[in-house]
């Protein structure tokens, strides 16, 4: 291509003419490019302050914008002299050929340029921040850097996990900290012979003893289900949250406080029973019926 485009050079009509007919337009291609070079500086200036402002911390933003604004002038400043000059033939093959190299480019660095607008929309929408508690693609822990590309999760395990920016918003995702709260669902069950009117007034008594329970919110109790053993049933309850050991404490400090109220109270937690047929017809209860070991 670059041999095509001095042959279109050398064939151009006029240049048969003396160099000094064409000082004027090389004079004129010279005050062009100075020119669109002073105002692009001046505009990246002054843009990158006004962005500062509008965006205020997000400086890499904004610097982003302007920096954009200044090589999108730079090249029509270049254009601009090549025209100037009579090379409209070297002006059209450029373009045709940065056409052609930005589709190639546009199916190369498709994954990129989507990973950069998800960075763009995450850092303009702001839903999480450093530090926040998140679930972002099934990965669970706080945020450690937003980057144009990549968000980088620090997980419970002491791990970084880098998720694509694109994949946030092609996905669902959950900020626990955006309300310095959240909210526990502990299940459990109880036996069939069992108060179920106790079971409710003492699970929500105990719950009511959390340290770190929101007073302000409702405590939540249902009986869910009846099971073949059991009476199923969750207490929900919400809680200050403001790092992840804070709902691991509640929680376990919920189920330790019912443990013991429940055996105060001779309130049985059920689990599985297998019953055990020792008669051929109907079964005999083993506590009913005293069993006689021959020797």
């Amino acid at each position: 291509m670059i041999i095509s485009i001095f042959s279109d050079i050398h064939s151009i009509d006029g240049w048969d003419k003396s160099a000094f007919d064409y000082l004027p337009k090389i004079f004129l291609a010279i005050l062009a490019l100075v020119t669109f070079y002073i105002i692009a500086k001046v505009i990246r200036r002054y843009s990158f302050r006004a962005y500062t402002k509008v965006l205020k911390k997000q400086t890499e933003l904004a610097k982003f914008i302007s920096s954009s604004l200044y090589i999108i002038l730079i090249f029509a400043g270049i254009f601009f002299a090549l025209d100037i000059l009579g090379l409209e033939g070297v002006v059209t093959k450029l373009l045709a050929g940065a056409g052609i190299i930005g589709i190639v480019a546009g199916f190369a660095f498709k994954d990129i340029a989507s990973n950069i607008f998800g960075g763009f929309i995450i850092n303009i929408q702001k839903p999480f921040k450093d530090g926040d508690w998140v679930m972002i693609d099934g990965k669970f822990g706080t945020i450690n850097k937003i980057g144009w590309i990549t968000t980088s999760i620090k997980t419970t395990t002491g791990q970084e996990v880098f998720v694509p920016n694109q994949i946030i918003y092609n996905n669902t995702f959950t900020n626990y900290s955006i309300y310095n709260k959240r909210r526990i669902v502990l299940q459990s069950a109880v036996s069939h012979g069992d108060d179920l009117d106790l079971v409710k007034r003492v699970t929500i008594d105990e719950i009511k003893q959390i340290d770190v329970l929101l007073k302000t919110e409702i405590i939540d109790f249902y009986f869910t289900s009846i099971g073949s053993y059991a009476y199923n049933f969750e207490v929900r309850f919400w809680i200050t949250f403001t790092k992840n050991p804070d709902y691991l404490e509640a929680m376990s400090e919920a189920i330790m406080r019912l443990k013991k109220r429940f055996e105060k109270e001779n309130i049985k937690i059920a689990y599985p029973v297998q019953s055990l047929d020792f008669g051929v017809k109907g079964g005999v209860n083993i506590f009913d019926e005293q069993l006689i070991v021959k020797d």
